[in-house]
């Protein structure tokens, strides 16, 4: 059996990968919280946030994605009409991972995942001070006319307009979907082959502003 090209492989081959973390994610949706080995527990997370973030759209085409991934109709429903909605106001980070422990017998490394379903509190923003403004200002005006021209892809590691950083816990920002690879430059679709086994480093709206960006398709 080949080996991955990134990550531990679960289960016995990719079909048996899949159709294990659509159980869990399943078994996740119906219990709000499932205890299970720490190395299933991370590989669960970026599926079950990014089936979250399809129930919060909330459009026919939405549930069609996610029914093509857990099969189960009264699951499916409970994501998109009991969870979704409680998380509507959360960008990213549905979920929870807390270590317990080692499990009796094989002392595999366990861990419960679950749903953040907690009101989220907004931040205060700080009243802004004027005077600290006006000297910002005054140093843009006096910012080298090279900077100003500099590549909006070459500053602070962004790709355009269309282009996002991973949250802090790894998952997509809210209606970004492709991934990308900063070292191969290459970007990988939803439905693609290695998309799941891939870490995003960077995260398209589309396949077209990741080709703009320079990124080619991953297969091709």
């Amino acid at each position: 059996m080949p080996k991955p090209t990134k990550g531990p492989r679960l289960g016995g081959g990719p079909a048996h990968e899949r159709l294990l973390l659509a159980n869990l994610a399943a078994a996740l949706y119906t219990h709000k919280s499932i205890k299970t080995t720490e190395t299933k527990a991370k590989r669960l997370r970026p599926l079950a946030e990014r089936l979250i973030t399809f129930a919060k759209r909330g459009d026919l085409h939405a549930r069609r994605r996610v029914l093509s991934i857990i099969g189960d109709k009264q699951v499916v429903h409970t994501l998109f009409t009991e969870i979704a909605p409680l998380v509507a106001d959360r960008e990213g980070g549905y979920t929870r991972i807390t270590k317990v422990g080692n499990r009796k017998g094989d002392n595999a490394p366990m861990a419960v995942i679950e749903l953040v379903l907690e009101p989220v509190t907004p931040k205060k923003k700080a009243a802004a001070k004027a005077a600290p403004k006006a000297e910002k200002t005054e140093k843009v005006e006096d910012a080298p006319k090279a900077e100003e021209a500099a590549p909006a892809a070459l500053v602070d590691g962004d790709f355009g307009a269309d282009s996002a950083a991973p949250n802090e816990d790894g998952s997509a920002p809210e209606g970004f979907e492709i991934k990308g690879n900063k070292d191969s430059m290459k970007f990988h679709r939803p439905d693609g082959q290695w998309y799941e086994q891939t870490v995003a480093e960077v995260w398209f709206r589309t396949a077209e502003a990741a080709e703009a960006a320079g990124f080619v398709e991953a297969g091709k």
